[in-house]
């Protein structure tokens, strides 16, 4: 008697693989944007990044209508958004009006905005170049590029993790000094895309397709070459004298003796729960104290963090306001901390008062988040207003309705910060002249140097404290991104990290973690001729995504 055959079981095929995407579109889309979010810090997984976004770049070519091309580009968004955003929910904890969930519920409600963005994308590569998987490729590109710098500006501009940012710890972010990190993005999207049809000609045994891709991953990588080597070039200023293994520098005005200058950078580990409590200004004025006192008389220049002092500094204000502390004594208090020739430079706050006719009569109506200059004789040496100010933690937007909801900002304080005026640059005498960004407005890709009057480093003070375990490394990477594009050093200096020093290639040479107080003591690095991005800004990013799609819609009329 035979005994029945078992049949053996099937090992999925590699079509039932290829067929993946048209069977489920939309759950895969959602589920790529999600991984895709593993390239930014602290992960920094970019390859998987890269293999995710190759999947959705392949899902939206084979969809057959608009609606769902734009629908998967959402549904991509918002996964993405909602991973690479999650640190935002850590904000609400620290606002005792707000529950915690209602912190997830916020990242949700951000990210279906910001959805709208890779949606736009992928509807108008899908449009442009559908069917043509080179020609829809460098449409991708292109309109990524258009739609992420959209993103940077509309509604007050929201562009936290630029896709190119991916790049930093993949070790190919000088690039974006040619074409800025919204281009750099585009070349992202561009070699995923590329990869992703090379693995399907792979899969499918279709030898054309693959070597056909091979050639166009070759031209990119020629053409990313090219960007790379333009980026990375060690141009000297005429008659400086420049050295990148030592970072010293010769140029007048700096230091003495061919020097750089000495720097000292301060992280006090002072929580955000720590932060306005009551009665504890004394304590934190003792850790930051503490972590800036030295014995040597080296003229040194010292950084402390956003709003490192809750006094005022400025004199004019109604008396009621100094709350007992004068600024005349607040500004011997740390003159005492100083050695001559130092100067120190620190967030505070400055207030704005209505128009009363009497001095002592004026009421407090708004205030500025700024960065002070304070020499070890007293005297201040110039004053930075934060422009690019942050909805919801500095200012309330529609603030009569979302307050009559019992909503208010998740930074105490009893009123809105104003804006100031933009970048610009300070000059701090022997130390050279200081560009200012405070916290978040780092993000802002060309809007953080004032072009007419180009700073030696960029200062970057910030507050980490209420961003969660993501927040700072991705932080700490979009301001290498600055440094990258704009060929300038960025010393980084937030209460409980990360505090850094980054040369003017990205390299981070010095850093403290988060979570412990400490002091980084160093040399400030050497800044570098102007980058082409410097000088031209977001114009060339722009131009590379038309040159992108330029390309692309010659490539499918030459295919009719």
């Amino acid at each position: 008697m035979f005994e029945p055959v078992q049949p053996k079981r099937q090992k999925p095929s590699v079509k039932f693989l290829i067929n993946l995407p048209r069977q489920y579109p939309f759950w895969l889309s959602l589920m790529a944007g999600a991984i895709s979010a593993t390239g930014f810090a602290p992960l920094g997984l970019w390859p998987v990044s890269l293999l995710a976004l190759a999947l959705w770049i392949a899902i939206v070519d084979r969809l057959g209508s608009r609606k769902s091309v734009f629908f998967s580009g959402w549904l991509f968004g918002l996964g993405h958004f909602v991973v690479g955003l999650n640190w935002i929910a850590k904000a609400f904890t620290f606002q005792a009006a707000m529950p915690e969930w209602l912190g997830y519920i916020a990242v949700v409600l951000l990210s279906l905005y910001l959805a709208v963005y890779p949606a736009l994308t992928a509807l108008g590569a899908w449009l442009l170049a559908r069917g043509r998987r080179l020609a829809f490729v460098l449409a991708f590109a292109g309109f990524w590029i258009i739609t992420e710098w959209l993103r940077s500006w509309v509604f007050s501009g929201f562009i936290w993790n630029p896709l190119g940012v991916i790049a930093v710890d993949a070790g190919l972010a000088l690039s974006a000094r040619s074409i800025g990190t919204y281009g750099l993005s585009g070349l992202t999207i561009g070699v995923a895309g590329l990869v992703g049809s090379a693995v399907i000609g792979m899969l499918t045994l279709q030898w054309r397709l693959i070597v056909r891709r091979v050639f166009d991953l070759a031209i990119v990588a020629l053409g990313a070459g090219i960007l790379f080597l333009i980026g990375s070039r060690e141009d000297l200023w005429n008659g400086d004298v420049m050295d990148f293994g030592a970072i010293a520098i010769c140029k007048e005005g700096w230091a003495e003796n061919c020097g750089p200058p000495n720097i000292t950078v301060v992280q006090p580990n002072i929580g955000q729960q720590d932060k306005w409590q009551a009665g504890y200004e004394e304590l934190n004025l003792g850790k930051l104290a503490g972590l800036t006192v030295r014995k040597d008389d080296t003229p040194r220049l010292v950084f402390w963090p956003e709003a490192a002092i809750p006094d005022y500094l400025e004199t004019g204000y109604p008396q009621r306001y100094y709350y007992g502390r004068p600024p005349q004594m607040v500004r011997a208090q740390l003159a005492g901390l100083m050695k001559p020739g130092d100067v120190l430079v620190l967030g505070g706050l400055k207030l704005e008062f209505d128009d009363a006719s009497a001095p002592d009569e004026r009421r407090a109506i708004g205030a500025r988040n700024s960065v002070f200059a304070m020499d070890s004789e007293r005297e201040l040496l110039g004053r930075y207003d934060k422009s690019h100010l942050v909805p919801y933690g500095e200012y309330l937007p529609m603030r009569p309705l979302l307050s009559a909801l019992g909503l208010s900002r998740l930074a105490p304080g009893d009123f809105d910060f104003w804006p100031g005026p933009g970048p610009r640059s300070l000059d701090l005498g022997a130390f050279g002249k200081a560009g200012l960004q405070v916290c978040y407005e780092i993000i802002f890709s060309g809007q953080v140097v004032d072009r007419d009057n180009r700073p030696d480093f960029i200062f970057n003070p910030s507050n980490d404290a209420w961003f969660g375990a993501w927040g700072p490394p991705q932080h700490l990477a979009q301001a290498q991104m600055r440094a990258i594009e704009e060929g300038l050093p960025v010393i980084r200096s937030t209460p409980t990290g990360i505090s850094a020093v980054i040369t003017s290639r990205g390299k981070v040479v010095e850093s403290i973690p988060m979570g412990q107080a400490g002091r980084i003591d160093t040399i400030l690095p050497s800044p570098e001729k102007p980058t082409l991005f410097s000088l031209y800004g977001n114009v060339l990013s722009l131009g590379f995504a038309f040159f992108l799609l330029i390309c692309a819609i010659a490539i499918r009329l030459r295919a009719r």
